[in-house]
């Protein structure tokens, strides 16, 4: 499980409320069924209207992604890569057909699978190109949802605070009850910006990050596969791969590219 999204939304949630108790607030103050429906029943109607169906039956795998997936480590698969290219050096490319059981990321197995088959290397990269520049806008548009819930939800929260007030306003006959009552509606308010900013736009910058990692390991088998297709060396092939990292761990751009 990915510990750091369950701690961060259930840490965030314990700050905000600890510090309303540290005020000498209490904790049934923040309870307002009516504000939640308006604000999360709105937020997740806009949202719907905003999305296909097809897009909207992902959520549930997208919160399975923030809390189980776990990636490939990127120094562990530029070793895998560079131990591959050093049996076929010595075995040739049928021996990939061999190995074909043993990798588990289905990317990295059609990309070996083509260079068994004996795909041109030009075709080879515009498939996995192709397939690559796919999974980045599943990815996108994954991020997305929650991105909108996220602007959405401040605005609901705005709306319901305005038809907390306009009851309020429309009774008061009874000033004793005024204070409690705008309080109560504000609460909407709070429920808004506080799902945005804990919950719906934490969760789709978790995404775009997952994304990213994911996008660059995809990149390294990329082209460790056409590496190994095209026969090189393999500590060559270690020092191209490894120059995908620099740029993470405080390199430049440049070195990367002055790689490729």
């Amino acid at each position: 499980m990915e510990l750091t999204t369950v701690f961060g939304v259930i840490f965030g949630l314990f700050s905000l409320i600890t510090g309303f108790l540290m005020e000498g607030g209490h904790a049934g103050a923040l309870l307002s069924p009516a504000a939640a429906l308006i604000v999360f029943g709105g937020t997740i109607g806009a949202t719907v209207v905003s999305f296909s169906l097809t897009e909207l039956k992902t959520v549930p795998k997208l919160l399975r992604v923030t809390l189980f997936q776990k990636l490939l480590n990127e120094l562990a698969l530029i070793e895998q890569l560079v131990s591959l290219a050093d049996k076929v050096r010595r075995e040739g490319l049928l021996y990939l057909e061999n190995e074909l059981p043993n990798v588990e990321d289905d990317f990295m197995r059609k990309g070996i699978q083509l260079v068994v088959d004996g795909t041109d290397p030009e075709l080879v990269r515009q498939i996995m190109e192709t397939e690559l520049y796919s999974v980045q806008e599943r990815h996108q548009t994954g991020a997305l949802i929650f991105d909108t819930a996220g602007g959405y939800a401040p605005t609901m929260g705005i709306i319901g605070t305005v038809m907390g007030l306009v009851h309020v306003l429309g009774n008061l006959t009874n000033p004793e009850e005024l204070g409690p009552s705008i309080a109560l509606a504000f609460l909407a308010t709070l429920y808004g910006v506080g799902s945005a900013n804990v919950f719906w736009l934490p969760l789709g910058a978790k995404l775009k990050t997952l994304s990213k990692k994911e996008v660059l390991l995809r990149e390294i088998m990329l082209e460790g596969i056409m590496s190994i297709q095209a026969g090189y060396n393999p500590v060559l092939i270690r020092e191209r791969l490894t120059a995908f990292l620099k740029p993470r761990k405080g390199g430049s751009d440049s070195a990367a590219s002055d790689e490729d």
